[in-house]
């Protein structure tokens, strides 16, 4: 199946690039562009596209607003994929809280771009360990905030599982602290974002440290 892409970025150069690069791959399509975050709001209504690559500074509108307003609207959401110049920036914490589903560097290579685009469309998030460290330390700052949902509404081993995601880990590394098969894990993942009602990875590890499962400088 063919992923659908919107660009939403400023600079007129860099969607061309991004546009013609991932235009050449078999399974990617952009359907469509944005220059600000008010268009990617429209651009996104109108297209339906899979997945958004975002810029945050952008005029009009900045891509975190667009990126809450997009993502807050009923019916069949695409995943939102953050473009940042550099991965310490300040709005790490508030742009997974806003529903993206993780961080792209610009100057990534163009097939890092391409199977990020592949892995947010797939329902994973793609966090880098020094983003995960950020969002910790961001955390740490502003303190917690009201949980989406209890953990008591998830297993003893869920528990386990989502701690050890917050800790960034991946499911194979968790499979292999739990002794569990990766699909054993895969489906446990499953379930916890279910009944946490959580998009994916990223909001999970939101949660762990609003619930204060896990806790800063563990």
């Amino acid at each position: 199946m063919t992923i659908r892409v919107l660009i939403a970025d400023d600079q007129g150069m860099v969607r061309t690039g991004f546009t013609v690069f991932l235009d050449s791959q078999p399974d990617i399509e952009v359907v469509g562009e944005a220059a600000d975050g008010r268009q990617a709001v429209t651009r996104v209504a109108e297209l339906r596209p899979d997945v958004v690559l975002m810029d945050v500074r952008m005029p009009v509108m900045d891509g975190l607003a667009a990126t809450r307003e997009i993502l807050s609207s009923d019916g069949l959401l695409p995943k939102v994929l953050i473009l940042t110049t550099f991965d310490l920036d300040d709005y790490v914490y508030e742009a997974l809280r806003a529903g993206a589903s993780g961080f792209l560097l610009k100057d990534a290579s163009a097939q890092q771009l391409a199977e990020a685009v592949r892995v947010v469309a797939a329902g994973d998030a793609l966090l880098a360990p020094s983003v995960t460290r950020r969002l910790i330390a961001d955390f740490a700052r502003v303190g917690p905030r009201r949980p989406r949902g209890r953990l008591d509404d998830i297993t003893e081993r869920e528990t386990e599982v989502l701690a050890l995601i917050a800790q960034g880990l991946s499911n194979q590394e968790i499979a292999g602290e739990l002794v569990l098969s990766e699909q054993t894990v895969k489906t446990h993942v499953g379930r916890i974002l279910a009944k946490l009602n959580l998009r994916d990875r990223a909001q999970a590890i939101v949660h762990a440290y609003e619930t204060g499962l896990v806790r800063p400088g563990e």
